[in-house]
């Protein structure tokens, strides 16, 4: 999880010791918890190889500088052109539901300007120079990862510190593997770190088509962006919450160990708490 070394910086390492405690001011109480349905969501198994390529990168949809691997559908390579920032919009724009994405971006290929977020299909896809491309205008939303910053038509109103908690002479450093949360029902963007929600980065998205989005201008840089799954905003079956309640109980270590053949249940019920219905 995230720390602070002596320098104030919050860092990724591996063996962390946990989540850190809420900090006492300059956020929302109850902001930095995970709500109830995206830990749902995450409890659930990830979609199908197939659904995953249906919301990946799209080949139609990007700046010329950036293709998508033939080899591998849910990652796109950047050319080192310099001089340029350069986007690629994802297949699907999400205008309802509750949706999750796992992206991979190492932080050796990031450079000085790595942003992440969605957009509305009138964003554009590519500007000479370097710069946080998304965000910088009405028609996206982004997290530039680099400068802790979201913006959003940041030619009219400057960016603001994400996660929210952080103090002037700290710097969060966002490890290679993050998750994306789109909440069109909510009109909220956020993400996870490690297990961590770290708040809402973006608001007001509610009634829009927005699609994932990134920024990148490091050459040769890869960049994966992998589905987990989505929620419809319909309330939920009340067999699935009681999973959820019996699976929050045992606890996820014990089932991947197999504890759930302990409790002596019948197969039906066994498979339908390790979610076989859905495999």
């Amino acid at each position: 999880m995230g720390g602070v070394n002596s320098r104030g910086n919050r860092h990724s390492r591996d063996g962390g010791s946990g989540p850190r405690a809420p900090p006492k001011g300059g956020v929302t109480p109850g902001e930095n918890k995970m709500p109830p349905r995206l830990e749902l969501l995450l409890d659930m198994p990830t979609v199908h190889r197939d659904t995953q390529v249906k919301h990946a990168w799209n080949s139609e949809d990007r700046s010329l500088n950036i293709f998508v691997k033939d080899d591998d559908k849910l990652t796109f390579h950047r050319h080192p052109v310099a001089q340029s920032t350069d986007c690629i919009r994802a297949k699907v724009g999400y205008e309802r539901g509750l949706h999750v994405f796992e992206l991979s971006w190492s932080t050796r290929q990031r450079g000085t300007h790595a942003v992440v977020g969605v957009a509305t299909q009138e964003a554009p896809l590519h500007s000479v120079g370097y710069q946080s491309l998304i965000g910088n205008n009405e028609h996206s939303w982004g997290w530039d990862l680099g400068r802790n910053k979201v913006y959003h038509d940041s030619k009219n109103q400057s960016g603001e510190t994400y996660p929210r908690q952080l103090t002037q002479d700290e710097t969060f450093v966002v490890p290679d593997k993050f998750l994306i949360v789109l909440d069109m029902d909510e009109g909220t963007m956020s993400f996870v770190v490690e297990g961590q929600y770290l708040g809402v980065a973006h608001r007001g998205l509610r009634g829009k088509k927005v699609y994932p989005i990134v920024s990148a201008v490091w050459g040769h840089c890869e960049i994966t962006m992998k589905y987990l799954g989505g929620l419809d905003p319909e309330p939920l079956p009340l067999m699935d919450l009681c999973r959820r309640v019996i699976r929050q109980q045992v606890g996820r270590p014990n089932i991947d160990q197999g504890k759930l053949d302990d409790l002596n249940l019948p197969k039906a019920i066994r498979d339908y708490l390790e979610y076989k219905d859905r495999r």
